[in-house]
């Protein structure tokens, strides 16, 4: 699983040791918990005595904070690029239900952690976490509701929150290839949305 905000080399295109060091912590964390995972656990897993690993972060706590804000800055830019299109307001939604499978599917070690370890930050980290997830979901409810034009907002809401439920609970299904896993995601998450009832 490759972190999803590397700054690659340019010429290696491989990712940095500061991007191999949050992979290796996300899976880690998504496998064991936060508070399950030492340091000398996350240093072990990419090569590096647990002390070195304070010259790349100062803590696990900051590593967590990069972690999940990063995430939360690529959904929103995701889906601002997504969003800022002129196209038909469907069209608009299908790309925001794809993108947001895409991102589940590939990276579901970090979708683990995002779910479960918001309430471990420190409050800076959690307040700009939330601020950035706030604004992922307002793009949603400005998409459903254009899509969708007679669903009100309360509704639009909900919505949003129970499609971002039923596409980060499938990640880890072993039942279809990836392929599948994707249409059949993308499929059910735009029925629920388009057929939302007011």
């Amino acid at each position: 699983m490759g972190f999803v905000s590397p700054a690659a080399d340019p010429v290696t295109e491989k990712p940095s040791r500061r991007d191999q060091i949050l992979a290796a912590a996300a899976e880690l964390f998504a496998r064991h918990g936060f508070h399950g995972v030492g340091i000398d656990d996350i240093g072990s897993a990419v090569g590096i005595s647990g002390p070195a690993l304070y010259r790349h972060f100062r803590s696990k706590d900051a590593m967590l904070g990069e972690m999940l804000t990063s995430i939360s800055e690529v959904l929103l830019d995701g889906g601002q690029a997504r969003t800022g299109l002129d196209r038909a307001a469907r069209d608009t939604l299908l790309e925001l239900v794809r993108f947001q499978v895409d991102f589940a599917l590939d990276n579901p070690a970090l979708i683990t952690v995002q779910e479960r370890n918001l309430g471990n930050l420190t409050d800076p980290d959690r307040r700009k976490v939330r601020g950035l997830q706030r604004r992922y979901v307002e793009l949603w409810v400005e998409a459903i509701r254009a899509a969708v034009p007679d669903l009100g907002e309360p509704t639009a809401r909900a919505a949003a929150h129970a499609v971002f439920g039923l596409i980060n609970s499938t990640p880890h299904s072993r039942h279809l290839d990836r392929a599948q896993m994707a249409d059949l995601l993308t499929g059910m998450a735009l029925a629920a949305l388009v057929h939302s009832p007011n």
